[in-house]
């Protein structure tokens, strides 16, 4: 999707840097400016978490205050890290989106002029570039760019619809963090003949219909409020974590470059599932409700969602896992899910604030409100939050730990 170059502009100007901001917090808040309105979540994940990943690595090369992602690089214990974070995200943005180049070097120009001059901004510019440049390149294989092979299910002569699904080579694409996108793929989903399946499938076909008067005002509201997806989903709850907790410029970088690598294996792991199962959207299901086998579900034929279904496999819930593996990793980093007060607001429910103080009642709200937009059955959140859950403690436990030579970080 193309981003009008005066919305960039706009995006990066908009962005001041705060008292209570720090280099991390404000290349987050332009990456996803940026990568947002370009990119599928799938996509858009990815390439935060190699925004985020060279972030880390460059401000760690100069405190080695935690085990890198790949190596350290060599850098002066001198050199700046805004500089060095500011040039890897930079860095990484112009090559992830390479007709907003001279955007993004306007933007990190102007952030670089705010840096004193000296051996210690060049320095930090040098590793970041180096951080950059080496994560890019240790993604460049990873299988994103594998052509879209799927096989429609159908017969000689019958048509399908034909929209392009999302991302149906994510399955093979290597993660960040986790072992294979199988690592933590869910059982299958409900047997068709069985009375959970029944009771699942009732429940959305009259919480999730587009006009439905079961519906509460809440729950129509935060059903159109999650019909946002991507990084702008979850990136605004974790910065203003990261200002609340007035966390150090490594300590932000690395609480980000965490979440964001867990985000991205998130995706993978929740595409690998979908399309093994390939199971039914509730708009397919509903519609054929007479052919299940099962005589508690009856056919609606004019059945349809709040909006339009998500062109991939139902089981198990993006949304769902996305929001649970954020939850999961940054209770396992702050040893708690009670993270005082955060709000978000969304394009997709304008003039409607959302808080929480507690990382259980955002997933909790995500879940619901995937019902009863009718996307996604009962059985699939539960089964998608808790791989979210599995993903999100098992990438805060395995990468970017404490180093055991670690000194205190001077910022």
């Amino acid at each position: 999707m193309a981003f009008p170059r005066t919305l960039l502009l706009a995006a990066f100007c908009l962005i001041p840097l705060a008292a209570s901001a720090n280099v991390i917090t404000d290349w987050d808040e332009k990456a996803v400016a940026l990568i947002q309105p370009r990119f599928v979540p799938p996509v858009a994940y990815r390439a935060m978490a190699i925004i985020e990943l060279a972030m880390f690595e460059a401000v760690n090369s100069i405190d080695k205050h935690y085990q890198p992602y790949g190596t350290l690089l060599l850098a002066s214990p001198g050199a700046s890290r805004d500089a060095a974070a500011a040039a890897a995200a930079a860095v990484a943005m112009t090559k992830l989106v390479p007709d907003a180049a001279n955007d993004i070097q306007a933007a990190l120009t102007d952030y670089l002029a705010k840096v004193p001059d000296g051996n210690a901004k060049a320095d930090g510019v040098k590793v970041g570039t180096e951080a950059a440049e080496a994560i890019l390149q240790a993604r460049a294989d990873d299988g994103s760019a594998a052509p879209d092979a799927y096989r429609p299910v159908t017969a000689p002569g019958v048509y399908v619809p034909t929209p392009n699904l999302v991302a149906p080579q994510w399955p093979n694409v290597k993660p960040f963090a986790i072992a294979s996108g199988s690592q933590f793929r869910p059982a299958p989903p409900l047997a068709l003949n069985s009375e959970e399946w029944a009771k699942d499938y009732n429940e959305i076909k009259e919480l999730g219909e587009k006009n439905s008067t079961k519906r509460s005002a809440r729950q129509t509201e935060d059903a159109k409020f999650w019909l946002l997806t991507g990084p702008l989903a979850t990136h605004p709850l974790e910065r203003q974590i990261v200002l609340r907790k007035n966390m150090t410029v490594i300590d932000s970088a690395r609480f980000l470059a965490v979440i964001s690598a867990a985000e991205a294996d998130a995706m993978i792991a929740v595409l690998d599932a979908k399309y093994n199962y390939a199971f039914w959207r509730p708009v397919t299901a509903i519609r054929n409700g007479d052919i299940d086998g099962n005589d508690a579900t009856e056919r609606a034929a004019t059945w349809l969602p709040i909006d339009n279904t998500p062109m991939h496999p139902e089981y198990p819930c993006a949304h769902c896992i996305v929001s649970s593996t954020v939850a999961a990793a940054i209770e396992a980093m702050l040893g708690t899910a009670d993270i005082g007060e955060v709000a978000m607001v969304s394009p997709t429910a304008p003039g409607v604030t959302h808080r929480w103080s507690n990382l259980n009642a955002y997933t909790d709200e995500v879940a619901e409100a995937r019902i009863c937009a009718g996307f996604h059955y009962r059985f699939s959140t539960i089964a998608g939050r808790q791989m979210g859950r599995n993903i999100g403690t098992y990438v805060a436990q395995t990468v970017l730990l404490p180093s055991p030579n670690a000194r205190a970080p001077s910022d």
